[in-house]
């Protein structure tokens, strides 16, 4: 077993935005878009970092930008892209940590551990989610964007 480490953060456009806050590919009205060249996706940016933090192929330093520039914005196409990386290593589970003062997501959690789980092929159960408000104590914790750390546990599988 292996285990990956990845992070991503973004600021918030400033209001009215008409880019869609999207988090773990689910659109949530209460909030601006964030500041990206992609949908700005943290939790799918996340997850793309921690398998390229396994793979060492660089996904959103390498691989996304060029899609960006012929128009593919969507963090689930990078995703895709990660996971081609693993070669014969499985994800056997994912937990993922947001700090957000804003939007609060307690009640947006079971859609996006949901979606996350179907865009990589897993169970609901292997797939973990948790988030906080920061206190105040950094930028994310006084609303001005949004964090989300992740990890993540590969098993190699025999052919």
């Amino acid at each position: 077993m292996r285990t990956g480490l990845g992070q991503d953060s973004h600021r918030f456009l400033n209001e009215p935005s008409e880019k869609n806050f999207i988090i773990g590919g689910v659109v949530i009205d209460d909030a601006p878009g964030l500041d990206a060249d992609s949908d700005g996706d943290v939790v799918l940016h996340a997850i793309c970092n921690a398998i390229t933090s396994l793979t060492g192929v660089p996904i959103l330093g390498g691989i996304a930008p060029k899609m960006c520039k012929q128009g593919i914005t969507n963090s689930a196409e990078y995703l895709k892209e990660a996971v081609k990386t693993l070669g014969n290593s499985q994800i056997s589970h994912i937990a993922l940590s947001v700090e957000a003062k804003r939007p609060r997501l307690e009640k947006h959690i079971p859609a996006i551990r949901a979606n996350v789980a179907k865009l990589l092929g897993l169970e609901l159960s292997q797939v973990g989610m948790t988030c906080t408000s920061g206190d105040g104590l950094t930028d994310f914790g006084r609303g001005d964007g949004l964090q989300c750390l992740c990890i993540l546990s590969l098993i190699d599988i025999k052919e």
